[in-house]
């Protein structure tokens, strides 16, 4: 049989804004991403998840779309983005770009037209509102000049389309289109289960992100998820879909990845548990008994970088556990994202100044939440300020960097043996020689409290989430470690992977 590409794939995310700037404006760009396209291949990507780059207002970092067939002024031109898929296709990179059905911007010409009293049910207009909450804090309703109000789950300057009409239907089929004839090979579905809302907008007492809800999960939002694939399989050289679905359990999750709809869904039950085997253990077999093909992920550009999320006050601690559980996560079957800046080690910035936040979660929140910038700082490149080599010459970057980040820079990690920039490559190259050899199953192995062990064919993975050193499993080679090993002790907060020849 043969097995697609994306089954087993790394997938590299690329918040364009954060990743390099090639202009100098102290923004990330598309020129940008092309000239580090040979980084990404030897770091051991297999594809690349770029965050929208269309024209946008930037009320939400660009997630806010103006137009969904263009490029922002900011970012490049067509001709660049088109450059850029070529090139990533000449390194052997497959190109994942961001598509954003829920709603639009603000400055959308369809939504301009609904505020002039023109097709407004292209959008979700109402005389009176219900109780719902945008998630960024606040209503989810706003005031128009005639009286009205319109409904968006996010930001103002994201108004929800109404998808019970059909030209939004059409709407996207033909902007999928557009990206798939310029060779992209593949997205990933913002809000994938959100865009569908009860009939009748009824007022709800729980407005989190429910497996089916007024607010969330309508299950007419299947049939769209159908007319999608059927267009991806209508092109050539495998085209996927990876849906952003927030759902209460695996059993739900599992609905989007049915053999005629997305190929995959984001798995943001591993992302979310906390560092216990325990946690571990259940996310991994619940993930394996529902959904054919597995996906994995640790950060995104939604949340605190997992190095932050698994710290203590000591931040060795932080990194220890973060580089154990991505050599954990890479043994799993199934595909694993990554995100810009997690093979530095960065952490979550969490001492931006108030002047400098851009996310419109710290606004709406009036500042009692941070919002997500802490995530979204640029990566360094090189150990020299004002940007770490993220801009050319002495632009300063649109987010502040620590000056701890020279450190963590790419110049600095390269060719030290030690870092985490290296373990990342190792832990990548091993994996892509043994990935289509072994099983895409596990079994669970006895584990003494506090450790997980589990095999796939000859590999076996070991992670000590414990407060003691334990006896590596049996085998006769040790392929790799997170960390230093003591003889034949695992350390805490350490994973290792074995083989065995018998």
């Amino acid at each position: 049989m043969d097995i697609p590409w994306w089954r087993d794939a790394i997938v590299y995310e690329i918040y364009v804004r954060s990743f390099a700037d090639a202009s100098g404006d102290g923004v990330g760009d598309l020129a940008g991403v092309r000239e580090r396209l040979p980084y990404l291949r030897r770091l051991g990507a297999d594809a690349i998840w770029l965050t929208p780059f269309y024209p946008s207002p930037m009320a939400d970092g660009g997630y806010d779309v103006a137009d969904y067939r263009g490029v922002d002024p900011l970012f490049g031109t067509l001709a660049d983005f088109e450059s850029l898929v070529e090139q990533a296709h000449e390194h052997g990179l497959r190109v994942l770009v961001d598509i954003v059905p829920n709603h639009s911007s603000s400055e959308h010409p369809w939504f301009q037209a609904a505020l002039r009293g023109e097709r407004r049910d292209r959008y979700i207009f109402r005389d009176t509102t219900n109780n719902w909450q945008s998630t960024f804090g606040g209503p989810a309703w706003t005031k128009v000049a005639d009286g009205q109000y319109y409904l968006h789950l996010f930001a103002p300057g994201q108004p929800d389309f109404n998808w019970r009409n059909p030209e939004v239907h059409a709407e996207f089929l033909d902007i999928l289109r557009f990206w798939l004839d310029r060779g992209v090979d593949g997205f990933r579905i913002d809000v994938a289960m959100g865009l569908y809302k009860a009939e009748g907008l009824p007022d709800v007492g729980d407005q989190s992100f429910k497996s089916v809800s007024p607010v969330w999960g309508q299950p007419e939002v299947h049939n769209v998820y159908r007319d999608w694939r059927r267009l991806l399989n209508g092109y050539p050289g495998e085209r996927m879909a990876v849906g952003e679905v927030w759902t209460d359990s695996s059993e739900d999750l599992a609905l989007y990845v049915r053999p005629d709809e997305l190929h995959q869904s984001f798995n943001f039950a591993w992302l979310q548990a906390p560092w216990s085997p325990t946690a571990f253990k259940k996310v991994i077999d619940d993930t394996l008994a529902s959904v054919p093909f597995a996906t994995w992920v640790l950060s995104n550009h939604d949340v605190v970088r997992h190095r932050t999320r698994y710290g203590t006050a000591d931040p060795g601690t932080g990194l220890a556990r973060a580089r154990a559980a991505l050599l954990t996560m890479l043994a799993l079957p199934g595909s694993a994202y990554l995100y810009q800046g997690e093979e530095l080690g960065l952490p979550e910035v969490t001492d931006l100044p108030d002047e400098a936040r851009q996310d419109p979660v710290f606004f709406q929140s009036k500042g009692e939440l941070p919002g997500r910038d802490g995530c979204r700082v640029p990566i360094p490149w090189t150990v020299d300020p004002p940007s770490h080599g993220f801009s050319p010459g002495g632009v300063e970057p649109w987010l502040p960097q620590p000056a701890t980040f020279a450190e963590l820079s790419v110049e600095k990690q390269e060719g030290d043996a030690g870092s985490t920039l290296e373990f990342y490559r190792r832990a990548l190259a091993c994996r892509r020689d043994l990935v289509r050899s072994i099983p895409y199953t596990l079994e669970w192995l006895d584990s003494p409290e506090g450790v997980l062990f589990f095999t796939r064919g000859p590999l076996t993975c070991a992670i000590n989430c414990g407060l003691r050193p334990v006896h590596l499993p049996e085998h006769d080679t040790v392929l790799l470690s997170s960390g230093p090993l003591k003889g034949d002790l695992l350390p805490p907060d350490t994973a290792v992977w074995l083989r065995r020849d018998s």
